[in-house]
């Protein structure tokens, strides 16, 4: 089963909080793993503020990251792609999300993934309506 995490619910993989039981459980049922482009940058810049907000040291930020640049190795990245553009800008003409969120249901769709996985809830009604099998966490 390919799973498509979105940064909201990778980043649960790397900041334990509510859903990072269910996010380690999901890796454990996954074939493959497939995200965005755009989702290291995302974590790094959720770090970074936990950071900055003094929520993590920099120990803690230096092994945080490590672990998601370890991960992303592992993982399908979906490029930025003339497809993944289109599908970008349908999902933004019929949804109310933004541009960042609608990149990640987009690259889920054309990543194939067997499950949507995300926190975000206006991104997993969207994904529904894209005929996404989603996973809340």
């Amino acid at each position: 089963m390919k799973l498509y995490f979105d940064s909201s619910a990778l980043t649960k993989r790397y900041i334990r909080e509510k859903g990072s039981d269910l996010v380690d459980d999901l890796f454990l049922e996954a074939d493959s793993v497939a995200v965005s482009s755009i989702c290291l940058p995302e974590i790094i810049s959720a770090l970074s503020r936990l950071r900055r907000e003094k929520k993590l040291n920099t120990h803690q930020y230096n092994q945080c990251k490590r672990a998601a640049l370890e991960d992303v190795a592992s993982f399908e990245v979906c490029q930025l792609t003339p497809e993944v553009l289109r599908t970008t800008l349908t999902i933004l003409e019929h949804s109310e999300l933004r541009a960042a969120d609608a990149l990640h249901v987009a690259s889920a769709i054309e990543a194939k993934a067997s499950r949507f996985v995300s926190s975000d809830t206006k991104q997993i009604a969207t994904a529904k309506k894209f005929n996404l099998t989603v996973e809340p966490v």
